[in-house]
Order: C-alpha cells, then structure tokens, then sequence
C-alpha cells in the first residue's frame, strides 16, 4: 500500500483570523554571539526580533509557535525534511510492518512490530489507542489496559553515532540534521505504516515515547508532528527535558557542553554555536514543551536519577512550560510525573500511565501531576509569568 504524506511541520492547531500579522522573523536568524546572555529562562512569548510579544491565543499559534519551530529546527534538531517529497509504502505479515520511503531517487527502509492488546479491551469500534516506543518499555502495563504497543529498532533508521546508515541517511546522508530528528521521523513513518496496514490501530490516538537520549528523541517526535496526541520523554536530560540553564539541580550536572562533546550527533552543527554561550540560547526545554502545546505532555523523572537534572525537569522547566499551557487555556495537557527511582526504570511508564488513559480513554484520574514533591517550584528562574499575555 502506497501513502503520499502531508507533513513536513505541524500544521496550526486554531484557524487563525486573517487579521493576525506576524512581526517579521529575522532573515537570516541570527547567529549564537549575538544574542544576549540570561541566566534565567527565555520568555517564549517574546518574539524573535528582541521586542515584540504575543498578545492573544490566534497569534500564539499563528505567529509565535511556527518562529519557535523554526528556531528550535535552526540551532538545535536540523531542518526536518520535506515529507511532501516523500512516497512511504508498507506492508504487513503478522506482527511485521516492512516500511519503505522513497524520495529523491533514493530509498530507505525499515519495520516495526505490532503487539495488540486482547480484544476485550479494544474501543468500541473494535481498534486501539497505541503507544509507538523505541528502546523498550512495559509493554504488559499498557496492553492490559487496551493500549497497543508498537516498537521498531531505532539503529535501523540511524545509528547513536556520526555513522551515516540506516533508512533515515538512506535518504538524507549530507544534511546537517540531528540524529534526534532522524529518530523523530522514524517515529513519524511508523505512524504512516499503520495508517496503512493496521485497521486495528486508532491513528487520531497516538503516544511516542523513549527514555534517556530515546526520550530527547520522542520529544522531537511529538514536536514535529500534530499527529501525536500524547508525547512521553522518559528521563530524557539535556536536549530533552533537561534545561540548558539551571544544570546542577540534580543528577550528574549534563549541560550543553558535555552532551554536545559526548554525543554531537544528536543535534545539528547550529546547536555547537552555542558551547560556553548557553546562556545566550534564545530557547530552552520550556520552550520546546510549550511549542508542542495544546497537544498533551507527560513527563516522567526520576528523584534517584543519577544522570538527567530531574530536579530541574521538575522545578524550572515544567512550571515554565505549563504557564504557556494555561493560557492557552490547557491546563491539564501537561504532566509532571515525579516518582522514586532511578534512570529509565521500567516504573516510569506506570508513573504516567493514568496520564495517558486520561488523554486517550477519557478515563477519571485522581493523582495531581502538578505536584512537585518533594521539591518546589522556582518562579525566579521563569520571572516572564509575572506579564504573560492576558487569557483569551
């Protein structure tokens, strides 16, 4: 079977009246030197060109959210490519989904596998909301609940190396994209696969989600594209969750410069322009969360995490992000899901299970993931709350 797909960036959430005019976005977007250092997080409603804000919920996403995506493609994950140009074929035989996509003369592929819950538990039109995982997660907990699991092996798309194979370089070898965006469109072209070949899947309900560098990579999946509903990074540090600021919370003090020199391929050669000048990054990981808004976000970090800076996830980043999800007027999108442990256990995924059975069953949920124990908010680091816009 044969899909020619749609997107390339997420489409706008909210029709925008034609009245909304954008500031300019500067051309070329400037580089790292010229920006100014701040040691608190960046205000995402400030517009690019240093002086304008957003002012109402159509600009928000009619504005604001493309420049961020821009932006956040410019200095951090790659430009992700054209999926207009792109023919993605699928077929199955049992559990198997053989995935090609073509594009340019070229072709990559790769498969992913099906695990489907018991039939009792489907929806009442007999499909199922799915989770697409890479790296492993508790298949059993969601599948009992009726969500499917669907996996595919990430190193078939792109290695965690400069190695260039793999379907994604297949395609796109000698562009300047992070190897967490090469992931990212794996996730996404899993997606087209079971539009095409798996009628039990519900696709208008779909979770992505990995942990550690396999959840910075879920994140850009939920990012780049609107048809993820739930996006769930897993302990996912530095270049997911974990900010670039505020770095020595907790866990083994992972920064920019760190993680760029232990594993530069993760992101584009923009990000690198920044190292010993993160303080002048124009964004941090609120930023990202928020431009994923008003589709949901569970976030889930551990207090033994010996790695990521779960503190900061918890205390800086989330309460930032989640100011931008209120007034859009989506307050319970986003979650924070603390819990006792230490990195990417398994008991992550139980963590925000009722999370995602909210967003996808409608099911009633008693935990509040708004808290933040034992920790405390730090509004200091966002101090931009204090003047966001007024609430439509």
């Amino acid at each position: 079977m044969l899909l020619s797909v749609f997107l390339a960036l997420p489409a706008l959430v909210l029709a925008a009246p034609a009245a909304v005019t954008c500031p300019t976005t500067p051309n070329p977007l400037p580089k790292a030197a010229t920006f100014p250092k701040m040691s608190t997080l960046p205000d995402p409603f400030l517009y690019l060109d240093g002086t304008t804000r957003v002012k109402t919920q159509e600009e928000w996403y009619a504005c604001r959210q493309p420049e961020i995506l821009q932006m956040l493609q410019e200095y951090q994950y790659g430009y992700y490519p054209d999926h207009k140009a792109e023919t993605v074929t699928a077929t199955r035989s049992g559990t198997t989904v053989s995935i090609t996509v073509t594009a340019g003369g070229k072709t990559g592929s790769f498969k992913a596998t099906i695990n489907l819950p018991a039939k009792s538990t489907a929806n009442a039109n007999g499909t199922f909301p799915v989770v697409i995982s890479i790296g492993g997660m508790d298949n059993k907990a969601y599948m009992n609940v009726g969500i499917a699991v669907v996996t595919f092996d990430y190193t078939t798309v792109s290695p965690d190396s400069n190695g260039k194979t793999g379907a994604f370089w297949a395609l796109y070898n000698g562009k300047d994209i992070g190897v967490l965006t090469a992931w990212a469109w794996g996730f996404h072209r899993v997606l087209d696969a079971l539009i095409l070949t798996a009628p039990e899947i519900d696709s208008t309900k779909v979770g992505v989600t990995g942990c550690s560098r396999l959840g910075k990579a879920a994140l850009a999946a939920g990012l780049f594209d609107t048809r993820i509903t739930v996006t769930m990074p897993m302990s996912s540090g530095v270049q997911g969750l974990g900010p670039y600021r505020y770095t020595t919370l907790s866990g083994q003090g992972e920064n920019l410069e760190n993680s760029k020199s232990g594993a530069g391929w993760w992101s584009n050669s923009g990000l690198g322009t920044f190292v010993n000048k993160a303080e002048q990054l124009p964004f941090d990981a609120h930023t990202v969360a928020a431009a994923i808004a008003p589709r949901a976000l569970a976030i889930d970090q551990g207090q033994g995490d010996a790695y990521t800076n779960s503190k900061g996830t918890a205390v800086v980043v989330y309460p930032a992000a989640a100011s931008v999800y209120k007034w859009l007027g989506v307050p319970d999108m986003i979650a924070m899901g603390i819990r006792s442990g230490a990195h990417c256990d398994n008991s992550g995924y139980t963590n925000i299970l009722p999370f995602v059975q909210k967003i996808f069953q409608g099911k009633a949920m008693t935990r509040n993931y708004g808290d933040l124990a034992p920790w405390t908010a730090m509004p200091d680091a966002y101090p931009w709350t204090t003047k966001s816009p007024p609430s439509a």
